[in-house]
């Protein structure tokens, strides 16, 4: 895969984007709900599909037209309740919620409320509710409603949505966000509008997402590496019908707006009285992330890696018991259609070839012989194995940090005496089985000898050249070796092995 090209064009992006967003509003008499779909900070999938997007560029967008926002967290009970976990960050949905606001705070975007949705009085629940109106942010709650969403009449109603809170807000362009999918986004927007239009305000609603992209082929790569980023959750993407039927025009969407259109229009039309200016899910959308490509041939290439790695995930989390077979299934069908194996991903070849050598050389730990390899901006791939010392991570990340420095291989970056306290700490204090340095501990004993150590010095100063670099592991990462990793911001994937025979992994 080509590195280091640019294939999308962020500036670019943001000029089509606010504008659309502004004209938009402009259409609803300035009072427009945007629901906002996918990660609105950190969309790292997005910066791997589409090479040059800024994972940071939706935050960019709304400092953009932060004078005329204001934001609506959506979060649903039953994921607090059930702790669901946000994978790209290891956090959990609520911790998720608190993060975005604060990086919206910090962006100076005011967030003008959270609400609960699907509200069931949960105890859980309701600890993450006081704790949020005891820092002085408005909590709302949306209890489910009595056959929604097919059962319009109830709906629209004193009975549905009259039953939910109206949400005060002051600017034109209210963006509803969640930390993830399913977490009553649309149905918030719907409830206010409902309310807005009792009180005699025209306002409207709007989609902006990334994925599906509206104007690539339903077969292109980055609309399947979407399919397979949401293939735990059943979506997949077609043709939009109603598109087709209104302007004999192509347009790609997915399955569930598609379903649900027919049922929001009629909300709509109930709500505001009068014909919808839309005629399609496409039409509801604000979306110009497919105007901002410029390099197709790239895009492709970097969506085709992404399949490959979402196999990879799943295939992981299904040994751990958190994604079930049909999912892995479809992800791998998703690969099959465009010719693909994981090894046309070229860390898997480099790790596998590094676990039979560590193997070969009888250098591995607890029977396991693990290997890793990653790839450098230029090109290279570099390699590591696991050994009574360190894990294969650490191993990885110590040889690729001298390549960079230019460091000769028998210069050591840590020094033996720290090794050996740390050693000591793990086998006499903490009374732990598992000697070898995880990729964690690495870094700290690395930061340590940075003090007395030239060579680890300039070493420790290359690891912000890891920074989206490719990674392949023949095991699963431990817990430390992964909170390593995904602070090197490294897209890692792994085999799906574990690290070690017993059940319970530190």
């Amino acid at each position: 895969m080509t590195i280091n090209k640019i294939g999308f064009d962020n500036e670019k992006y943001l000029k089509e984007q606010s504008k659309s967003i502004l004209d938009r509003a402009a259409q609803f008499g300035n009072k427009l709900y945007l629901e906002f779909g996918g990660k609105l900070v950190c969309d790292y999938h997005a910066s791997r599909v589409l090479p040059g997007f800024d994972p940071y560029v939706k935050m960019k967008l709304l400092k953009v037209l932060k004078d005329k926002i204001e934001v609506i967290i959506c979060i649903y009970s039953g994921d607090i309740e059930r702790r669901k976990i946000r994978a790209d960050f290891g956090i959990t949905y609520d911790t998720n919620a608190l993060k975005l606001i604060d990086d919206l705070r910090e962006g100076g975007i005011n967030v003008c409320a959270v609400v609960v949705t699907r509200y069931n009085r949960q105890q859980i629940v309701q600890q993450f509710m006081n704790k949020l109106e005891r820092r002085n942010i408005r909590v709302y709650t949306h209890n489910l409603i009595r056959g929604y969403p097919t059962n319009i009449d109830v709906i629209i109603s004193d009975e549905g949505y009259g039953t939910n809170p109206y949400i005060q807000t002051s600017k034109p362009i209210i963006v509803v966000t969640a930390p993830g999918p399913g977490s009553g986004k649309l149905a918030t927007c719907l409830s206010q509008i409902y309310h807005e239009h009792i009180r005699g305000i025209e306002a409207g609603y709007a989609k902006f997402e990334t994925f599906p992209i509206w104007n690539l082929p339903l077969k292109h790569p980055v609309n399947l590496a979407y399919e397979s980023a949401t293939a735990d959750l059943g979506d997949f993407n077609q043709v939009d019908p109603f598109h087709l039927e209104a302007y004999n025009i192509t347009a790609i969407n997915y399955n569930r707006d598609i379903e649900i259109f027919p049922v929001v229009k009629k909300i709509m039309q109930r709500i505001m009285n009068s014909k919808l200016i839309y005629k399609s899910p496409t039409d509801m959308g604000v979306n110009k992330a497919g105007f901002a490509i410029i390099n197709d041939d790239l895009v492709q290439q970097a969506a085709k890696q992404e399949l490959i790695r979402r196999y990879l995930r799943y295939s992981c989390e299904y040994v751990m018991g958190v994604s079930d077979k049909k999912t892995v299934q479809r992800a791998e069908l998703l690969m099959k259609e465009l010719n693909l194996t994981v090894l046309d991903r070229e860390v898997v070849k480099k790790a596998r070839q590094a676990s039979i050598d560590a193997k070969m050389k009888g250098k591995g730990n607890e029977g396991v012989f693990a290997g890793a390899a990653l790839q450098l901006r230029n090109g290279k791939i570099i390699t590591g194995s696991n050994s009574p010392l360190m894990h294969a991570a650490s191993s990885l990340i110590l040889n690729t940090i001298k390549e960079l420095a230019e460091i000769p291989k028998n210069i050591h970056l840590l020094s033996p005496n720290i090794l050996q306290s740390i050693s000591f700490l793990k086998s006499e204090i903490f009374s732990s089985k598992r000697l070898s340095l995880n990729l964690e501990e690495t870094l700290i004993a690395l930061s340590i000898s940075a003090d007395f150590n030239h060579s680890a010095k300039v070493a420790i100063e290359k690891l912000k050249e890891l920074y989206g670099c490719e990674m392949h592991s023949t095991h699963i990462p431990t817990p430390g070796d992964e909170a390593g990793l995904r602070r090197l911001g490294l897209n890692i994937t792994s085999d799906p092995n574990f690290s070690s025979k017993s059940l319970f992994i530190t």
